[in-house]
């Protein structure tokens, strides 16, 4: 099964472009979304949260996000060992689901695709980029908060130039209408790699 990771900054329509892979048939693990859901029911996952956060990371059996952020926010190495803990069951579960599915390929959505080492587990890498202003106010519009909460959230993630110099292909998002013959255009590469024999 061939593998395409696709990421991008926030408000950099990310999401938006893995909706239209979906819609195209092609099935979207949202890593995010499934680390939530590993961190909350995997049971060896929780032990191991609780081991080394404190049982408080979970309040009443459910995964207290709010304690977990401060326990790692401005402090690398807290966030290193947690990501050390959870990105090894996201790969493992990722994988796991891949070998489940049927279309020609799937397609693994991450914010922090390379900061995280996915890219090691997929065939091809999409980026996806927009103007810095134009990531602000979509942001602020869509999460309801201030221009400069979000100008520190961009600034701890990779730049759109680190981006596009490390993914294999570049999407630049500036109006949505331009999108949907974008993917096309790359669900038809990729449909046709996904048939040519795997070395």
């Amino acid at each position: 099964m061939m593998k395409v990771g696709i990421t991008g900054g926030i408000g950099s329509g990310k999401s938006t472009v893995c909706r239209l892979f979906a819609e195209r048939g092609i099935a979207v693990y949202d890593s995010d979304t499934e680390a939530k859901r590993l961190m909350r029911d995997d049971a060896s996952l929780r032990a191991r949260i609780a081991e080394r956060f404190g049982a408080a990371a979970y309040r009443n059996g459910e995964l207290d996000r709010g304690y977990l952020a401060g326990a790692v926010f401005g402090h690398p190495e807290a966030l290193a060992d947690l990501n050390a803990i959870v990105h090894p069951a996201v790969i493992a579960d990722f994988e796991a689901w891949a070998k489940r599915q049927s279309g020609p390929y799937v397609v693994l959505e991450s914010a922090i695709l390379f900061e995280a080492g996915l890219e090691r587990h997929v065939d091809r890498t999409v980026a996806v980029v927009a103007p810095l202003e134009l990531r602000i106010e979509r942001t602020c519009r869509r999460d309801g908060c201030s221009a400069d909460a979000v100008r520190r959230r961009i600034a701890a993630q990779l730049d759109d130039d680190t981006l596009h110099a490390r993914a294999d292909y570049t999407l630049v998002n500036i109006h949505e209408s331009d999108l949907a013959p974008t993917v096309e255009l790359l669900d038809r590469r990729f449909r046709h790699e996904a048939r040519m024999p795997r070395a």
